[in-house]
């Protein structure tokens, strides 16, 4: 009896000396620090029912949403529940609710299965939705092109993605492959800027021969407006079944190759173009 009143008078001092310090702005890190409490259970039940100072609080967080989520938990519902009901991750319905109570078990392992996946597709959708968000502010953003703004990006497109001579291998030739058809685009509206015509240029698929073949030379063939009877060869990847291909389906079309014909003159001048513009960042960087 007489250690169960210590221990018991030995809580109440420390939970005395924890609800002051809460109460004079520390946080539960400063507490745990300044009492030499390590065991969270203990440090949870000292500061229990004492809000946590505002400044401790996500500068972020959205209050309306942190109010609600500390209500529901305080009603008993679990992090699963509450991210059903509010939509937000758990991540941060943690950081709102941590110093308040479990709630029991009241569920089986199959209903709490069903139910965090009912959660997750919320959070899926949310971000689904943010994601289109932004996305559409960022290209409202962009606006029209200059053709200045047009070169210089064609320049970078083209030494990032074309093909490039080595020193051990000398090999000037204008080559671009890929297979974004929006990358296509912007790449021959780019040698259209540059006066490249339409005859100087040959074109070719390349794509894995288990796909359509035929399907996807159609395809290219009316993206770049010729007719896939003028389409070169096209080049088959062997299908390996010991490896399991991810881009299948209907929409892969393979690559698109954009050969420009005698084009030595030109790839020699992307190749000044480039050293010209990283030139330009060194010195306007004050890295030279």
């Amino acid at each position: 009896m007489t250690t169960e009143m210590s221990r018991y008078a030995d809580f109440e001092s420390l939970r005395e000396q924890a609800v002051a310090l809460r109460r004079e702005g520390l946080s539960r890190r400063q507490i745990r620090d300044r009492l030499q409490i390590h065991n969270n259970d203990l440090l949870n039940r000292l500061v229990n029912g004492e809000p946590p100072p505002d400044w401790t609080k996500r500068p972020n967080a959205k209050d309306d949403l942190r109010a609600r989520a500390r209500e529901l938990r305080l009603q008993g519902m679990t992090y699963d529940r509450i991210q059903v009901e509010l939509g937000c991750s758990k991540s941060s319905i943690s950081l709102w609710v941590r110093d308040l109570p479990k709630p029991e078990r009241r569920r089986t392992p199959e209903e709490a299965s069903a139910i965090a996946r009912r959660g997750w597709e919320v959070t899926l959708r949310r971000r689904e939705e943010e994601r289109r968000r932004r996305s559409g502010l960022a290209r409202e953003e962009i606006g029209s092109l200059t053709e200045r703004e047009l070169f210089l990006i064609g320049v970078g497109l083209y030494w990032a993605e074309g093909a490039k001579s080595k020193p051990y291998e000398r090999r000037e030739k204008v080559v671009f492959v890929n297979s974004d058809p929006d990358m296509i685009t912007l790449y021959l509206a780019w040698l259209g800027l540059l006066g490249i015509e339409p005859y100087r240029m040959r074109y070719h698929v390349m794509i894995h021969e288990s796909a359509d073949v035929a399907g996807a030379e159609q395809y290219w063939a009316d993206l770049v407006q010729v007719d896939v009877a003028t389409l070169g060869k096209t080049s088959l990847k062997r299908h390996n079944p010991k490896t399991a291909r991810k881009n299948v389906g209907e929409g892969y079309r393979g690559c698109l190759a954009v050969n420009v014909r005698q084009g030595a003159d030109l790839y020699q001048r992307i190749e000044g173009w480039w050293a010209g513009i990283n030139a330009a960042v060194r010195r306007d960087s004050g890295m030279v």
